[in-house]
């Protein structure tokens, strides 16, 4: 793997080569971008130190073999290219943030009949960017309003929730419906059932009397965060049901939070309007929050916090 040094510039990792971003590129023929044919994967840092690398490696692979794309190399050269290139990016992270480390694969160029293609197997792609703390500071403060989107999850039948494709088009639409209703506020997806499935990119949780629901991953995707909450409540002995999730046990509940990579578990102050009024976060939220932040190692409430302004609150999506 060859290696740019600019020391001003971020590094993409781009088919066996680190390269500043302005110089990484795709072929206007890879067929991620003419079809879709790519899966990805996000890790983040936490003081600058990649949180559960290998889940997020393990979870490409099974999206790669669920979309039948060939990985192009194993798993340790994943994972080395990766951590290889965050060190690389560590001198252009600013003050107090920290990155999303993303990782991309494509099923390579389109074949063009008569005609070699100019690169051959899949397109691999590893990126850093800051994540969006700015944006999202308010949301550790307020709680995040979620709406309900009129569009629902793709039927699981039609495609996995849990391939984690490139083709976010279902879930940006969402967000972009909830966005033109309410700025600031986060799309919630209900399954062809009705029943709530996830937020745009995140988990969804409600606490009731005590005990934690959160949907099956019949209909959503098995987020790394979602399993770092289901394992933090069983070693903090809070009871958690996998179960479905109607709009109705949804209002009803005590509290609700989010799950995402760059979220880690953060509150949801309201659904639809209706408000929880258990506090923001509520005991049950809090206790999960601080158990996440002992399990980084970090405080990550108190660096959203560190970003806090008065601009209006945005997902990122």
């Amino acid at each position: 793997m060859s290696l740019m040094t600019d020391t001003n510039t971020r590094l993409a990792y781009v088919n066996g080569r680190f390269l500043p971003e302005t110089e990484a590129a795709v072929s206007i023929r890879d067929m991620g971008l003419v079809y879709g044919e790519s899966v990805f994967d996000t890790a983040r840092t936490f003081n600058g130190e990649i949180f559960m690398l290998e889940a997020h490696i393990d979870r490409l692979f099974a999206s790669l073999d669920y979309a039948r794309i060939d990985p192009g190399m194993d798993k340790s050269a994943y994972f080395q290219a990766t951590i290889d290139l965050v060190e690389r990016n560590l001198p252009m992270l600013r003050d107090g943030e920290d990155y999303w480390v993303t990782i991309r694969v494509t099923s390579g160029q389109q074949a063009l009949d008569g005609e070699p293609p100019l690169h051959t197997g899949s397109t691999i792609i590893i990126d850093c960017i800051p994540i969006p703390l700015r944006a999202r500071a308010s949301f550790f403060v307020n709680g995040i309003e979620a709406i309900v989107a009129d569009r629902r999850r793709i039927a699981p039948e039609a495609l996995s929730p849990n391939a984690k494709t490139s083709n976010y088009l279902n879930m940006t639409l969402a967000q972009k419906e909830v966005s033109a209703e309410r700025p600031g506020a986060w799309a919630l997806m209900c399954d062809r059932e009705g029943n709530l499935a996830e937020g745009a990119g995140c988990n969804f949780f409600i606490v009731r009397d005590g005990v934690v629901y959160t949907p099956t991953t019949e209909y959503v995707l098995a987020g790394v965060s979602r399993q770092v909450v289901i394992e933090l409540c069983e070693e903090m002995g809070i009871p958690l049901r996998e179960s479905s999730l109607s709009l109705e046990q949804v209002l009803a509940a005590d509290e609700a939070f989010f799950t995402s990579t760059s979220l880690c578990a953060c509150p949801v102050a309201s659904v639809n309007g209706s408000t929880y009024d258990s506090g923001i976060p509520g005991k049950v939220s809090q206790r999960i929050m601080d158990g996440f932040a002992a399990r980084v190692g970090m405080d990550y409430v108190a660096q959203y916090k560190n970003f806090l302004s008065k601009n209006t609150a945005s997902t990122g999506l």
